[in-house]
């Protein structure tokens, strides 16, 4: 089975046909979802700027959101999860040096 997609994005009149793999579809379909209602978000709130400057703000805007759920990322969940299977496998491995 091809795990490979076409699809055609549409934004304004601009249409961007795309070979992706099959289970990054709606990843896609809802990226350019977001794009769409930033760039009419923006198109409605400041009237009368060119194309490109809608999609600099656009663009800008959703950079500054993947930068802020970046560092806003919290691991620590993560590593007290891992702390007790750290703390199994040290204790297996001092075991195994015991034994040797």
């Amino acid at each position: 089975m091809d795990d490979t997609l076409s699809i055609t994005l549409h934004f304004g009149s601009w249409t961007l046909p795309m070979t992706i793999k099959r289970d990054e579809e709606y990843v896609y379909r809802q990226a350019e979802k977001l794009i769409k209602e930033r760039f009419n978000f923006y198109t409605s709130s400041y009237p009368g700027q060119s194309t490109e400057m809608y999609l600099v703000m656009t663009i800008l805007d959703i950079a500054v959101q993947s930068k802020r759920q970046e560092t806003n990322y919290d691991a620590q969940p993560v590593l007290d999860a891992l702390r007790p299977l750290l703390s199994e496998v040290e204790a297996a491995l001092i075991n195994e040096k015991v034994k040797k």
